[in-house]
C-alpha cells in the first residue's frame, strides 16, 4: 500500500509545476503568484485546503491537473469553494478535461451550498480542441449564474487575461474584482478586432482593469496588486455573513482509540485479499465508538451510526459479497437514516452481488433492486470511501458515482470495474468458445489466448485508481491515513446545506 500511495504521492508532486519550470519562471518574472500561492493566501491561516481532482486527466493527452486547482478552503470562518486557473499550462487555456472538472467543482458548490471564489486569469479554450469543448464549455456559465439564482454567491478576481468566452466568468459573477495592469476581459482581442473590424486597439482600451473599473463597470472592485485582490475577497466573504444550514457536530470529537495512521495497512493492497471493515471504523470514528445494526444477519454488509469529527453518520460498508439478506438489510439501514436524517458514508470493498441458480430462486434480483431503489431516492448526504474493490452491480447498491454522492474519495489500493478483469476476460473466453462451437469451427487456442490476456490486462490498467481519478470518476486519491480528517472536512462542507432526509421511495417488490 505505500508503495502505491509513493506513485500517487510523486504524480502530485509534479502538478503545481506541470506546465515546466520555464513557464513558472516566466510567471514570476511577471511578478505574479501560482494559483496555489494565491490560495494558500486567501484562506485562513492554520487552516486545511481539501484539494480535489488533482490527478484529472492522468494517463490522457491532456496534462495532469488540467491547469486549474480546485478544492474547499475556510475564508473568514466560512468554508468556501475555491478554483484558480494555472497559467504556466498553456496559459490557463481549457480543454476537454478541464470543463469536466470544473463541471464537477460547481455540482459540488451547489449540491453543498458553498460560496464560490474564482481566481481567474484564463487564455479561454485551448483552440485546437474546440471541436470537443465548445457546445459543452456553455454549461460552466450556465452553472455560475444557476449558483447565483440559488443564493449561492459568486467571486471572481481576474489576476490576469479572461479572454473569449472566459470573459463570461467575470460577467457571470455576483462580484467582480480586477487587479490593476493585470487583469483583462475582452470578448476578443486585439489580434480578434484587428481582423473582424480591422480596428486596432490596445489591450487596456479594449479590456484594461482601469477600463471596466471606470467605463464598463465589469469591474466592481480595482485591486491594486494580487495581495489586494486577495484581502478584498476576504473582506466580500466576511459581509456575506454565510450561515450554514445544518446542525453542524453534535458528537463528542475524540480521537479514536487506535491510530489512524495505522489505517495504511488495514486494508488489502491486492484487493483479492480480503480483511474486516471492522478495522477501518476503529481507526476512522470518533472514539471508536460503533453501534452495529443486524450483526447477526447479513454478515458481509456491515451497518451501524457512529460519528466523525462529532458529524453523526450511517455507516455501510462491505466484507465481500452481497447476499440477499445483505441487501434487505443496506436497504432498512438507508430508509432509518433518512428518517432521522443522517448522512451516510459508504465505504466500498466489494465484488458485486451474488450470482448462481441459488442466488437467483432466492430473488437477488428483487432484493438487490430493493437496496438500489433506496440509495436512488435517498435524500441525505452520501459518501463514498473507496478502500477495496467496487465492482458490478455492488458499486450500484454502494451508491456509486452516477447516485449522486456528494463526494468520492479513493485508496491507491481501489479498483472498479463491471468485474474483476480475470473473471471478465474469463467470461469474454468462454463467449468465444461457445460462438466457435456454434458456428461449428475450430477455436485458435493461440489466438485466443493471446486475445484473453489482452483483454485482461486491458481491464487491470482501466480498473486502477489512477485510471478512475484521470477520468474524474471520484474527487481524489488520499493517503488512507488521512481518510479520517478528509472525510470529517467533506462532512462539515455538506452541512453547509440543508440535512434532511425522505420517506419517499419507488415501488418495490416484497
Amino acid at each position: 500500500m505505500q508503495a502505491m500511495w509513493d506513485e500517487v504521492a510523486a504524480l502530485m508532486e509534479t502538478v503545481p509545476t506541470i506546465g515546466g519550470q520555464r513557464y513558472v519562471d516566466r510567471h514570476r518574472a511577471r511578478g505574479k503568484m501560482l494559483v496555489r500561492e494565491r490560495i494558500e493566501a486567501l484562506i485562513d491561516p492554520n487552516t486545511p485546503f481539501l484539494e480535489l481532482s488533482a490527478l484529472a486527466a492522468w494517463g490522457t493527452q491532456d496534462p495532469i491537473g488540467v491547469g486549474v486547482v480546485q478544492g474547499i478552503g475556510v475564508i473568514e470562518g466560512v468554508e468556501c469553494a475555491i478554483t484558480g486557473t494555472d497559467m504556466s499550462v498553456k496559459g490557463g487555456a481549457a480543454n476537454p478535461t478541464t470543463w469536466k472538472k470544473s463541471q464537477r467543482f460547481h455540482e459540488i458548490a451547489r449540491e453543498n451550498r458553498l460560496p464560490l471564489i474564482n481566481l481567474n486569469e484564463s487564455a479561454g479554450a485551448d483552440l485546437p480542441r474546440q471541436a470537443d469543448l465548445f457546445i459543452q464549455g456553455g454549461a460552466s456559465f450556465k452553472a455560475l449564474t444557476r449558483l447565483s439564482k440559488l443564493g449561492i454567491p459568486t467571486i471572481t478576481a481576474a489576476f490576469g487575461p479572461n479572454t473569449a468566452g472566459g470573459a463570461y466568468t467575470p460577467g457571470m459573477s455576483d462580484y467582480t474584482i480586477f487587479v490593476k495592469d493585470a487583469g483583462t476581459a475582452y470578448l476578443g482581442g486585439p489580434p480578434l478586432v484587428k481582423m473582424a473590424i480591422d480596428e486596432i486597439v490596445d489591450e487596456e482600451s479594449l479590456g484594461g482593469a482601469d477600463m471596466h473599473s471606470r467605463t464598463s463597470g465589469l469591474s466592481d472592485y480595482l485591486a491594486q496588486d494580487e495581495m489586494d485582490a486577495l484581502r478584498i475577497i476576504r473582506q466580500i466573504v466576511r459581509h456575506l455573513q454565510w450561515k450554514k444550514l445544518g446542525p453542524g457536530p453534535t458528537m463528542p470529537a475524540d480521537d479514536p482509540l487506535y491510530d489512524p495512521m495505522e489505517l495504511l495497512g488495514c486494508a488489502s493492497a491486492d484487493v483479492r485479499i480480503p480483511f474486516d471493515i471492522r478495522e477501518i471504523y476503529a481507526r476512522m470514528f470518533d472514539g471508536s465508538r460503533f453501534e452495529e445494526f443486524k450483526s447477526l444477519i447479513g454478515a458481509t454488509l456491515v451497518c451501524g451510526w457512529a460519528s466523525i469529527h462529532g458529524f453523526p453518520v450511517g455507516v455501510i460498508g462491505n466484507n465481500g459479497i452481497l447476499f440477499s439478506e445483505e441487501a434487505k438489510k443496506g436497504a432498512q439501514f438507508i430508509q432509518l437514516c433518512n428518517k432521522m436524517s443522517v448522512p451516510i458514508v459508504f465505504m466500498h470493498n466489494i465484488t458485486g452481488f451474488m450470482v448462481g441458480s441459488k442466488a437467483e430462486q432466492g430473488g437477488i434480483i428483487r432484493n438487490g433492486a430493493k437496496m438500489i431503489n433506496a440509495v436512488s431516492n435517498s435524500e441525505v448526504p452520501h459518501f463514498n470511501l473507496m478502500v477495496g474493490a467496487s465492482y458490478g452491480a455492488g458499486n450500484y447498491g454502494m451508491a456509486g458515482k452516477s447516485y449522486d454522492p456528494r463526494f468520492i474519495f479513493t485508496w491507491p489500493n481501489h479498483r472498479i470495474a463491471v468485474m474483476g478483469p480475470k473473471q471478465l476476460a474469463g467470461v469474454m473466453d468462454i463467449i468465444a468458445r461457445n460462438s466457435a462451437a456454434g458456428r461449428g469451427i475450430e477455436v485458435d487456442e493461440e489466438a485466443l489466448v493471446a486475445q484473453t490476456s489482452a483483454l485482461e490486462q486491458q481491464i487491470e490498467t482501466e480498473s486502477t485508481a489512477l485510471y478512475s481519478t484521470g477520468r474524474l470518476w471520484d474527487d481524489g486519491i488520499i493517503h488512507p491515513g488521512d481518510s479520517r480528517t478528509v472525510m470529517g472536512l467533506a462532512l462539515s462542507a455538506a452541512h453547509s446545506n440543508v440535512v434532511q432526509g425522505t420517506s419517499e421511495y419507488g415501488v418495490w417488490r416484497h
